[in-house]
């Protein structure tokens, strides 16, 4: 660490580039439009205003950034990173947690999906409502919550179970809250509504008083057979598909 030159503060000294500098906490000026990773220029507001007093460098520097824009691009592959990492963090909170998904086409924070252990009535809200209190999880706009055998990475897979699992007037969860300050569609800066989406199987403890089917599944044996088959016929057997992120 070495002392910056105009401020009470140490930095690395291996910085690529120090910016120093004041923010007065009561000033604003008006920023904006910029191009962001949702795709959109960010409307114009009033932010607050950094003073520069010295810049510092290496000697040839490297300036990082990324490229934004309509998903995916560059950020793409920082935000998957981040879903990875945070994962096993999110599951010491919550153990219930099997996997999710912050789909890169939704940019992240407005569509989680997630799967869960389901162990009791209400579960599923209650994940919701525990991810509305999870630091940056909070602007989350919509949750789905599937249950543990779902492949929360397969779309298709996801959207069958889904679809088929919910009744929108029982299923579906409505709240107010705190939302990402580039959420054009939110009725006030930084402030709007989120949904919730409980597609598990539901329990006769939750209110649920038919019967819940059985998924349509080959038996193993008449798969191995066919199986086996495929080759004789000149036939390949279809890959599993993958996300763009995985290739």
């Amino acid at each position: 660490m070495v002392r910056c030159r105009t401020i009470d503060l140490e930095v690395p000294a291996t910085a690529e580039i120090v910016l120093e500098g004041y923010v007065d906490p009561g000033e604003r000026r008006r920023e904006g439009p910029f191009g962001d990773h949702t795709g959109y220029y960010s409307l114009p507001d009033d932010f607050p205003v950094f003073h520069v007093t010295a810049v510092t460098r290496r000697r040839d520097p490297i300036y990082l950034s990324t490229i934004v824009g309509p998903p995916p691009q560059e950020d793409a592959f920082l935000g998957k990173a981040t879903e990875r990492l945070f994962l096993p963090l999110i599951r010491r909170q919550l153990p219930e947690i099997v996997d999710m998904n912050l789909p890169v086409e939704s940019c992240f924070h407005n569509l989680v999906i997630v799967s869960i252990d389901k162990r009791y009535p209400g579960h599923a809200r209650k994940v919701m409502s525990a991810f509305w209190g999870l630091g940056q999880l909070m602007f989350s706009k919509i949750i789905l919550v599937v249950d543990k055998d779902v492949n929360v990475h397969d779309p298709r897979e996801v959207l069958w179970k889904a679809t088929n699992h919910i009744d929108p007037r029982r299923d579906i969860v409505l709240v107010d809250g705190p939302v990402d300050e580039l959420d054009h569609a939110a009725p006030l800066t930084c402030y709007g509504s989120k949904m919730g989406i409980d597609a598990t199987h539901k329990w006769r403890s939750e209110g649920f008083e038919r019967d819940w089917p059985e998924e349509m599944v080959m038996l193993p044996s008449v798969k191995a057979k066919i199986d086996a088959l495929w080759p004789e016929l000149g036939i390949r057997l279809p890959e599993r598909p993958r996300s763009w992120w995985e290739e």
